[in-house]
């Protein structure tokens, strides 16, 4: 009998002991080639979809699945590396937790290789994590590091003066100039940015005016411009018939029964081929060249 890629994989990882829920056991998943690791993923997502949660065996099947694709997220986070090595293991973190929410959400039926589902989920996390923990504008260290400074500082002396201190009274704490002081608090107005709902004064000219009220709206579609770039040259790349799928499909809005009878295809066919094209494409748009 001939084996499938995932049992060849499994049969030449599992060591001689016995296996779990018919799964091979893998002593140390984090060392699982990528290659490997994708025909062994098939083959613990089928198992994983028929294991009872919270089971032994659904426990060894998940871990498994979040360490053996552990490189999925450091791929990720490369693209990010210059951000330092000092913020590396939080964004590592972060994108572990987008790891788990893809397999947990990740279904076969789906037709898309976990490698393309999963990329967003991971990037998204990071992402989300320099929203929430970033400065609201970009700022030197030497300044966010003298705003850390400058808070301990005041705490401090408004406890001790009973009153909040002064630029003269930082800066002799500190022993820095009262100009570094200034330049540190100017600077921390940076690390929040205020409600553009505020209003814009307490006088009774500013009628209860906001922010908001005397600034340009955004344009939705401006968000749709670095896509497009990222999109152009991976459009270029494709051969005639992916990009007439494209325009058939995308451009004249024909649907997939309408496009399987123009073409010949049944579809199942056609859907099978905009569902492999779409991948191929996000991909691309993840990838750093």
């Amino acid at each position: 009998m001939t084996m499938s890629t995932e049992q060849s994989a499994a049969a030449s990882l599992a060591p001689a002991r016995a296996e779990t829920a018919d799964l091979p056991w893998i002593e140390d998943a984090g060392k699982v080639a990528p290659s490997d690791a994708r025909a062994l993923s098939k083959l613990f997502f089928d198992r994983l979809q028929s294991l009872e949660e919270g089971t032994r065996e659904y426990s060894y099947a998940r871990g498994t699945l979040i360490e053996m694709n552990m490189s999925l997220v450091r791929f990720a986070a490369r693209r990010f590396r210059s951000r330092g090595p000092e913020e590396m293991e939080d964004i590592l973190q972060v994108g572990t937790v987008g790891l788990i929410k893809a397999i947990d959400r990740f279904e076969l039926s789906r037709e898309v290789e976990f490698t393309t589902f999963a990329i967003p989920y991971i990037v998204g996390e990071m992402k989300r994590f320099f929203r929430d923990t970033s400065w609201a504008v970009h700022v030197p260290r030497r300044l966010q590091e003298l705003r850390v400074e400058l808070a301990k500082a005041s705490d401090h002396l408004t406890a001790v003066l009973d009153t909040p201190p002064t630029v003269a009274e930082l800066a002799a704490y500190l022993e820095i100039s009262e100009e570094e002081v200034i330049e540190g608090l100017i600077a921390a107005n940076g690390y929040t940015a205020g409600s553009i709902d505020l209003p814009l004064g307490d006088t009774e000219e500013d009628d209860g005016r906001s922010y908001a009220d005397i600034i340009g709206a955004s344009d939705p579609a401006m968000e749709l411009i670095e896509d497009f770039h990222a999109l152009a040259p991976l459009l270029a790349e494709l051969n005639d018939q992916e990009r007439l799928l494209l325009q058939m499909r995308f451009g004249q809005e024909m649907t997939q029964a309408d496009i399987g009878a123009r073409l010949g295809y049944s579809q199942m066919h056609v859907s099978r081929l905009l569902t492999r094209l779409l991948a191929k494409l996000r991909t691309g748009m993840l990838t750093e060249h």
